[in-house]
């Protein structure tokens, strides 16, 4: 399994407005990527947020990253400050559920 992180800064007061484009915009275009298994993002404070996305491949991630991602950044561009930053790792352990946050 593959994992690709991407951390960005939050415009102000745009946590209520990126939850909504997660949930909108990114989420179902992830759900349809070939190799995708999981998102969960974080806030912290709001005005941080990092996502980490899984993969059955790195292939698949990168295929994603290549292909797909682009778009995913213009519709995070009204929310997210500068250029967010993105890493990658292969997992190594993982006990993935479906969480939804409440």
């Amino acid at each position: 399994m593959f994992a690709r992180s991407v951390s960005m800064r939050l415009k102000s007061n745009s946590v209520p407005e990126f939850t909504r484009t997660l949930e909108n915009d990114v989420l179902p275009v992830l759900r349809k990527q070939t190799g995708f298994r999981d998102e969960i993002t974080f806030v912290h404070d709001g005005v941080e947020a990092v996502g980490i996305s899984l993969w059955d491949q790195k292939v698949q991630a990168e295929t994603y990253e290549r292909e797909t991602y682009p778009q995913i950044l213009k519709s995070l561009a009204k929310v997210v400050e500068g250029t967010p930053k993105v890493q990658t790792y292969e997992v190594c352990n993982s006990t993935v559920h479906e969480i939804a946050a409440k």
